[in-house]
């Protein structure tokens, strides 16, 4: 059993840039190295039994930094040099010549997330509260039939991580939940979080299933 680095692909450029960007007090610092005899852009994001989960992306253009913004209520992104367009967000990209045996990938943990199925995405929605800062992304991935989005969550420290989340009967096409705490409507997904009196979570697509959600356990 290992404690070494799983990687988990996103589904596009434009959902790392929106990890590592969108909504985030500072964009997160990219990593650029060689995954699977590819070049690829990653960030950690968790850590689930002392095993560090990265979620990355394959690279697409060569660049010092990753761009992002909105432009006419929707997203763009790039791979720039300069950091000259003030409306823009960057992420800078360390290049790492060669990953120590400590960030090569591993796949040896028996450890799973424990799935807790939520009602609403309102329910979803009220975790964010009581954060000082910006709040955690939702991660949404095809399951079955399903689509789940989620946050990936421990209460303590030593114990259980937990994927707390909601069962979508199509795929939401907007990369934004937004709600309020204050009118009492019901969370919706939106383009962009450019509405003032309203909350924000970002989502981000992946690739996949997720692999280390113990679906074993979902509820029917």
């Amino acid at each position: 059993m290992d404690k070494l680095p799983r990687y988990i692909q996103v589904s596009s450029s434009l959902e790392f840039s929106r990890l590592v960007c969108a909504l985030e007090r500072a964009p997160r610092v990219s990593f650029l190295h060689e995954h699977d005899g590819k070049k690829v852009l990653s960030v950690q994001m968790d850590i689930l039994k002392e095993k560090p989960i990265v979620y990355y992306t394959p690279l697409e253009n060569n660049g010092h930094y990753i761009c992002y913004g909105l432009k006419g209520g929707k997203e763009e992104s790039a791979i720039v040099d300069t950091t000259s367009d003030s409306s823009k967000l960057y992420s800078p990209i360390v290049r790492i010549k060669s990953l120590p045996e400590t960030l090569r990938p591993g796949n040896g943990t028996l450890d799973r997330y424990q799935p807790i199925e939520l009602e609403d995405l309102s329910s979803l929605a009220k975790l964010t509260w009581g954060f000082e800062e910006i709040p955690f992304p939702l991660f949404l991935f095809p399951h079955n039939q399903n689509w789940l989005v989620g946050v990936f969550m421990n209460f303590n420290e030593e114990g259980t991580s937990y994927f707390c989340h909601v069962v979508l009967d199509d795929e939401p096409k907007k990369p934004f939940l937004k709600f309020s705490t204050n009118n009492g409507s019901e969370p919706t997904f939106v383009d962009s979080p450019s509405e003032h009196g309203y909350s924000y979570v970002k989502i981000i697509k992946l690739k996949d299933t997720h692999p280390l959600v113990d679906y074993g356990h979902l509820q029917n």
